[in-house]
């Protein structure tokens, strides 16, 4: 027989739904999503240039300069708020490079051109020989509308899925395929808040991944689920989940080693502009996840599941009870 990796055994008899795992992973979830909420509204999200307006750039010197002298340099020429990050040289020539960030520097195009030559010549000044390599301005207005934009994105893809699923399958599991990709996209927010890692347009890309990771995730969970009502109809609903999700415990986590080996790959070596959305989907799969288990799942057994369709009974077949202590 041909060997084959196993990262779980083939057959598992996990009991995901027993009365303790639920009230202690449903308290986990609910612990997350309002401490995400509690330190959006305290800490904040640290908005990148796309969502803040200002001017970012890059740039090369000839000597390695530290960054608090570059700081000192740039403060001196009031330009609003500053941040200097040292970047790695990905292209192997071993060149020192500096990310700068300056403050909001309004709407009108001549006023930023205005900007960046001063920064220029003051930086050219105390940094003779220093090249700049690429420099984006947004302005305050632009900012605002991508905020927006982002924002419609996110929600329009709550829409879409829970739309789809529910045509796909009955209300119950789309009410829990989008209370799972809520889930996962508050938490998401709540871990940048954090950190207070840069939040910008490539995080809101990286959050729409997760979400589609995610819900693919659950797609393949219901999907065995219903298979299993059609097997078993009178087998109690926290039963048949326990199987399906048994049953494709080892899909899951082949896809999620698999996803997380390329993910990390890019957080290490992809450089600076890749590392926040690297971060954002590693952390999102494993959320996505978890949460395709204890919450996407919980919803369906919360509200049932109606199995007998010719019963004049509401309730027929929608058993809550028979899940194991």
């Amino acid at each position: 027989m041909a060997w084959r990796l196993r990262l779980v055994p083939d057959e598992t008899k996990i009991n995901f739904f027993s009365r303790t795992a639920m009230r202690v992973w449903l308290g986990v979830s609910a612990i997350g999503m309002i401490a995400s909420i509690v330190l959006f509204f305290t800490h904040g999200l640290n908005y990148g240039v796309d969502f803040r307006g200002g001017t970012i750039a890059t740039v090369q010197t000839q000597d390695e300069v530290p960054v608090g002298q570059f700081r000192e340099a740039l403060s001196k020429l009031d330009v609003g708020d500053v941040a200097v990050t040292n970047i790695s040289d990905d292209s192997g020539q071993g060149r020192h490079l500096l990310l700068m960030r300056l403050g909001i520097s309004g709407d009108d195009p001549d006023s930023q051109q205005a900007l960046v030559a001063k920064v220029k010549e003051g930086l050219g000044q105390s940094f003779p020989g220093i090249q700049f390599l690429q420099i984006d301005s947004v302005g305050a207005k632009v900012s605002s509308e991508l905020v927006r934009n982002g924002v419609l994105a996110v929600v329009l893809s709550f829409v879409g899925i829970g739309i789809y699923v529910w045509m796909r399958y009955e209300w119950q599991f789309a009410l829990g395929a989008v209370a799972s990709l809520i889930h996962d996209a508050i938490v998401t927010v709540g871990i940048f808040c954090l950190l207070q890692i840069e939040f910008d347009l490539t995080i809101i890309a990286a959050i729409l991944t997760v979400l589609g990771y995610s819900i693919n995730d659950t797609v393949v969970v219901f999907d065995r689920v219903r298979e299993v009502l059609r097997k078993y109809k009178k087998l109690p609903l926290p039963e048949v989940m326990n199987i399906a999700l048994n049953e494709t415990l080892s899909r899951t986590v082949m896809t999620s080693t698999t996803t997380l080996i390329a993910l990390f790959a890019i957080y290490f070596f992809g450089g600076e502009v890749l590392s926040g959305f690297a971060f954002a989907v590693i952390f999102g799969v494993l959320v996505g996840t978890y949460s395709s288990i204890y919450v996407a799942s919980a919803v369906v057994i919360y509200f049932g599941v109606k199995r007998d369709w010719g019963s004049t009974d509401k309730k027929a077949g929608t058993a809550l009870k028979g899940a194991k202590a």
